[in-house]
């Protein structure tokens, strides 16, 4: 059985606010739940003008809080911006508000420019050198409060409130990582296509049980936009392919409304380039969405999908979310 589960960024769309942003990250979430996906993640980013989830604990707070049983966490949090201690407090306060719900999903990637990485005041090359450790002791911090030992440190809230860790990754760095400590792999293939397939294949063949996880468990993600008709769909993505190039020339801003074609808007080289890096997106109508999601589910054999809907009508991304709802039973029975 396969779940799906939304990633969400709470996109500041051009012409709008980051409390409507917000607004809308919620609703979302609430239509989600209804609907039955497994899980509700927010990333972490820094000094994006379209992104509006750069304080992801709070933003978790504002979902969970809105919604009953989805599971709600971060896809992910950059640990090399933050103490383990910090995010253990964090995460150990989310999960005495909403036991049993939260996720807690780490990446490697500072989530921003170098310049506000430095301004978020950590050693960069110490922080990412260190990463294993930190996510050892971030596991710790969690853990029972009698873990502590002689290192004096204790995580209050955290200690004892075992939220799932998850490692995310977008090449085998994190692969291995995962495999050797037992922990759940997202892969961002909505993203990072290129390492897919051996980076699972390195999990895999590297995992090792854990006190946690019995066998590898595998999420993959996809950007996802469905509509009544293909043509409109692809309409919809166009927000997606301007956004996408815009942060690849170094000029991100505002999530953009969709235009009537990419002519004009990028060179032949560009599509190559956005066309290669989205090429597990999964856009179109009805029964192309059931196709493609359950292409994607033999090529990977992943035990989740993970979708990121970009779309900048809400209506039109709440519809996005029915039609991917309905495709998920076709993908099951086929898994």
């Amino acid at each position: 059985m396969t779940d799906l589960s939304i990633l969400d960024l709470s996109p500041i769309n051009q012409g709008s606010t980051v409390a409507q942003s917000l607004e809308n990250s919620r609703r979302l979430a609430i239509k989600a739940e209804s609907l039955g996906y497994r899980r509700f993640w927010l990333a972490e980013h820094h000094g994006m003008p379209g992104i509006a989830s750069a304080a992801t604990a709070l933003v978790i707070q504002h979902v969970a809080a809105a919604t009953t049983s989805i599971r709600v966490g971060s896809g992910g949090i950059m640990l090399p911006n933050h103490s383990p201690l910090v995010i253990a407090e964090q995460f150990g306060t989310l999960e005495a508000l909403f036991p049993g719900r939260i996720d807690l999903g780490l990446g490697r990637a500072p989530g921003t420019d170098m310049k506000t990485a430095r301004a978020l005041r950590r050693n960069l090359d110490a922080a990412a050198e260190s990463f294993p450790q930190d996510v050892v002791e971030l596991m710790r911090l969690l853990g029972p409060a009698d873990a502590a030992g002689g290192a004096g440190v204790l995580a209050v809230p955290g200690a004892g409130a075992k939220v799932p860790v998850w490692l995310l990754g977008s090449s085998h760095y994190s692969a291995h990582l995962a495999g050797i400590l037992g922990l759940p792999f997202a892969f961002a293939s909505h993203f990072a296509p290129d390492m897919l397939l051996s980076a699972l294949e390195i999990y895999r063949e590297r995992f090792e049980p854990s006190a946690v996880l019995d066998k590898p468990h595998v999420m993959v993600g996809a950007m996802a936009v469905a509509a009544d008709s293909a043509d409109d769909a692809a309409h919809h993505f166009t927000s997606m392919q301007q956004s996408f190039l815009r942060l690849r020339r170094g000029t991100p801003g505002a999530f953009p409304p969709p235009v009537e074609s990419m002519d004009g808007h990028w060179n032949a080289q560009e599509r190559i380039m956005v066309e290669h890096t989205l090429q597990y997106a999964i856009v179109g109508d009805p029964g192309t969405v059931r196709r493609r999601l359950a292409e994607f589910q033999s090529l990977t054999g992943a035990d989740e999908i993970i979708l990121s809907m970009p779309v900048y009508d809400m209506d039109a991304k709440l519809r996005s979310l029915e039609i991917f709802a309905e495709a998920r039973g076709t993908l099951r029975a086929a898994a």
